[in-house]
């Protein structure tokens, strides 16, 4: 029994060892950029094919939305099957504006997701696709929408 224990101890802390050796992998502009092309188009391709998937799975809230009766459950889950969706952007077209928008040091931290979500917003509202060279609007939206100074509750 001793053995038992003491297998199952030594192999709770060498999965936690190998646990936090593991370098955590950031998808943004600094690993964008250092994919090839191949590379980045496969990128692009999976993320569209789990998107695909992410979609799929929102025809089972569309019928749980009709069997309890939730107002407004259609407007929602089509507007997010529209968000989800990369079907406006070509690989190709994808990898070359993630290029161009990586390409200025400020977008390096935004994450793929985020960016791919970005471009296909603004393809899907006809904006051009020069979101890192000429645009003065922010490329994301900011990590908090409440105002900066707040009064506070006393």
């Amino acid at each position: 029994m001793k053995k038992f224990i003491s297998g199952v101890v030594v192999g709770f802390v060498a999965s936690c060892g190998v646990g936090f050796a593991a370098s955590s992998l950031d998808h943004n502009g600094v690993f964008w950029n250092k994919l090839n092309g191949a590379a980045k188009t496969g990128y692009i391709n999976g993320y569209g094919d789990a998107m695909q998937v992410s979609i799929g799975k929102l025809d089972s809230l569309s019928i749980a939305g009709d069997l309890f009766h939730w107002r407004g459950s259609d407007k929602i889950i089509s507007q997010l099957a529209r968000e989800l969706s990369t079907e406006e952007l070509t690989p190709d077209q994808a990898v070359k504006r993630l290029d161009s928008l990586y390409a200025n040091p400020k977008y390096s931290e935004l994450d793929l997701g985020q960016a791919l979500q970005l471009l296909t917003a603004r393809t899907a509202a006809g904006e051009p696709s020069s979101a890192s060279t000429n645009s003065t609007r922010p490329a994301a939206p900011a990590a908090s929408s409440a105002p900066a100074t707040r009064p506070q509750a006393r």
